[in-house]
């Protein structure tokens, strides 16, 4: 039977949030922005371990106590200069077997909820290709040209948001990085195949902290949550 892992890359640092220190350590609700992804992958059951890359360099991680988790996280310090190096990285230093799933995680997504976790694993352990937790577009779309003027409105009719966890057979993705290794998402490598993965709908609570007014959003779902 394959197994169920999950990878959250974390070697970046979020240079949009304009902070010295690391996006992912960024205090939100009384803990370091990561844990809270950590902490809904390492309490489903479905999960074996989860593995969080870090850059080599990384000199926070070691700062806080991570004990509440056990064994089942680990920490590998080989992340990349992208985020798709980082998953690569990542994938091969875990050494999975080809048939084990993968979900990939943003550390960045503190809200995250073990329902739709759970959700997107009943969805997918089954499926041939694998997919991603996403959202269908709701706002009006408009393209932009260089002196951000509107050109034209872009037609949303089936336009999806992706957002992550993101699962794929190790093997699959180890060989979609491989040959797409300038993507932005692991959804993306796998398309670049010609495979289709599959839309799971998900919820847009489970945003992405991409700028300051995002942390203000992020604590008041997680405070209420709890």
């Amino acid at each position: 039977m394959s197994e169920i892992f999950a990878l959250v890359p974390a070697a970046g640092c979020g240079s949009r949030m304009g902070s010295e220190l690391p996006k992912q350590y960024l205090p939100l609700v009384g803990q370091p922005m990561i844990y809270h992804a950590l902490a809904t992958l390492c309490a489903s059951p479905d999960v074996s371990i989860v593995f969080v890359v870090l850059a080599p360099d990384d000199v926070y991680w070691h700062s806080y106590d991570w004990s509440i988790f056990g064994d089942k996280l680990q920490p590998l310090f080989c992340g990349g200069s992208t985020r798709a190096e980082s998953v690569l990285n990542g994938l091969m230093a875990a050494e999975l077997e080809l048939d084990d799933w993968l979900l990939v995680h943003d550390a960045a997504r503190p809200c995250l909820s073990r329902k739709q976790l759970a959700f997107l694993i009943e969805a997918l352990r089954d499926d041939d290709v694998g997919g991603i937790l996403a959202v269908p577009v709701a706002d009006t779309l408009k393209r932009a040209d260089a002196e951000c003027r509107i050109v034209h409105t872009e037609n949303r009719a089936g336009v999806w948001q992706a957002q992550t966890p993101q699962m794929f057979r190790a093997g699959l993705l180890l060989q979609a990085l491989r040959t797409a290794p300038n993507v932005t998402d692991d959804a993306s490598a796998v398309e670049a195949l010609g495979f289709h993965p599959k839309l799971v709908t998900s919820s847009s609570s489970n945003f992405k902290v991409t700028y300051p007014q995002d942390i203000e959003l992020a604590e008041l779902l997680l405070t209420r949550r709890k």
